[in-house]
């Protein structure tokens, strides 16, 4: 089959409309790209067949070796395309004289899960390659990536600060280069990356001596700066597609007020009862308080926030992925990088503040030619952002009213920060189950009713009050409030007026593995 023409230099190349994945007649099938044997094994395995838009218009230019700016949506196949055309170039090319420590193939990610995602793909699709690959990225096994990474590689895919890291400590050097890949390139502009991208295209052969490639959702002016300034003469591949989200997303939007958030949330995923679904906030606040209600009105959950720590965030991703968990909650660090089938609901509980990341919340949703659905709130903390995202998407959402069915009275918010707090590494046996702090349900008997006095003092606190004292003790597991109100002291970094049991003290109540990264 006949591809259009691609010109050199930022000429806009299209394909018709019909050339979507869906219409298979008249859509070019990977065997027409001329990919070697171990590829296209790969992607018969996969069941992958037939090529999506941006996958016709870059593999032929991936191929003759020029460079490439190619912007489409999300969820169209951008991974692949850069996958496959790039070890088509490594496995049809003779590599130069090069080390053990210098990788052949370099994709940077903005985000963690971006990387892993595209890690996960690089294994599926070069699976018969025989191309040694290695993940790097913050937050988790730093001295096995290092070592994996030093062993020798081909392919190196990472984040940029652990990239840096690696490279100041010469684990790998760039000389050898052939391909550089930078991924979600809006995103890293976004994030305060720019510097270090620029710090590692400098670091590796001239343009002109490597084959450069850029994708990103919106190839903006500041993007293509970039491009010019780091590249060979890069071809801007767009596909024909305008509209700026998908075909498949039904969007809708409420206005409700602030107060009228949770029960509208609770009220939809009752009705629509969606199978899989991500709710998004701007805020970790604002995710825990989700959090705390849900699983108080049963509905199982997870959070990502930027502090969950990397296991933990591969855990919640992992169970969300294999259906354990139907909620995520998330704020936008999960909003891009994630391949997560068959995601047919997105909540935006606050309406995004940028109109970029709307397009990337919903686009979680109705990936390679699904059907989704995408409900916001613009509430009046968010509803400013409004009019700039309709802008952007170049249409307007359709309004859908707030009925008294829609609005569930929710249940009390179940007490779980404790838990969470557990999860991420705190000492065990805190908080309420070590008998500190009520139980739910639980009251103080009437005094004088099984409230004996303490026969001795028994801490420093107890003795500078005296025998004898007025301060009140657990009866039947139930603690009162002086101890609440002494771990709330101790929070501030005061001191306490008088201690507990020995379980108490201020140094294991603070004491190391906290939540934060």
């Amino acid at each position: 089959m006949e591809l259009p023409i691609l010109h050199r230099r930022c000429a806009v190349a299209t394909l018709p409309d019909r050339m979507t994945s869906s219409d298979e007649a008249n859509t070019p099938a990977f065997r027409d790209f001329g990919l070697p044997a171990p590829l296209l094994q790969a992607t018969d395995e996969l069941g992958f067949e037939f090529s999506t838009e941006i996958q016709a218009l870059t593999l032929p230019v991936i191929a003759a070796g020029r460079d490439v700016a190619a912007q489409a949506q999300t969820g169209t196949g951008k991974t692949a395309a850069f996958l496959l055309g790039s070890f088509s170039r490594l496995l049809t090319t003779e590599p130069g004289e090069r080390r053990a420590d210098q990788p052949r193939m370099l994709v940077i990610a903005p985000t963690r899960e971006l990387a892993i995602q595209i890690g996960k793909d690089a294994d599926s699709l070069g699976k018969h390659a025989k191309l040694k690959t290695a993940v790097v990225y913050g937050g988790i096994d730093y001295e096995k990536q290092r070592d994996q990474v030093a062993g020798g590689i081909d392919v190196l895919i990472g984040t940029p600060g652990r990239l840096i890291d690696y490279f100041k400590q010469k684990v790998f050097n760039l000389k050898a280069l052939e391909i550089v890949v930078l991924d979600e390139a809006d995103r890293m502009f976004d994030l305060g990356f720019i510097a270090d991208i620029r710090f590692l295209l400098r670091r590796m052969p001239p343009p002109g001596e490597r084959t450069s490639m850029l994708f990103s959702a919106t190839l903006s002016h500041r993007v293509m700066e970039l491009a010019y300034e780091h590249m060979d003469k890069p071809e801007e591949l767009k596909t024909e597609t305008t509209q700026v989200t998908a075909d498949g997303v039904r969007q809708s939007l409420y206005h409700p007020a602030s107060d009228e958030k949770i029960p509208l949330l609770l009220g939809l995923i009752r009705d629509m009862e969606p199978q899989r679904s991500m709710v998004f906030v701007n805020t970790k606040r604002a995710a825990e308080r989700i959090e705390s209600y849900l699983v108080g009105n049963g509905i199982t959950c997870g959070l990502l926030s930027g502090d969950v720590r990397q296991n933990k965030r591969q855990r919640i991703l992992s169970e969300f992925t294999g259906g354990n968990i139907p909620v995520l909650i998330a704020t936008d660090v999960a909003a891009r990088g994630l391949h997560i089938d068959d995601v047919s609901h997105v909540f935006n509980y606050d309406l995004p503040q940028n109109a970029e990341d709307y397009v990337h919340r919903i686009g979680r949703t109705a990936r390679a030619g699904t059907e989704g659905v995408a409900v916001s709130f613009a509430c009046e903390n968010y509803s400013f952002s409004l009019p700039e995202i309709q802008d952007y998407i170049g249409q307007s959402i359709p309004l859908e009213p707030i009925t008294d069915e829609l609005l569930v009275d929710p249940k009390r918010p179940a007490k779980i920060e404790r838990d969470r707090v557990e999860k991420h590494g705190e000492r065990k046996g805190s908080g309420r189950s070590a008998g500190r702090g009520p139980k739910p349900g639980g009251k103080r008997p009437p005094r004088g009713e099984g409230r004996p006095k303490r026969s001795a003092p028994t801490t420093p606190g107890e003795q500078a009050a005296g025998s004898g004292s007025a301060i009140p003790t657990a009866v039947d597991g139930a603690a009162t409030d002086a101890p609440r109100k002494r771990r709330r002291r101790r929070r501030r970094g005061g001191k306490s007026a008088g201690a507990g049991s020995a379980s108490d003290t201020p140094s294991q109540e603070t004491g190391s593995g906290g939540t934060s990264d």
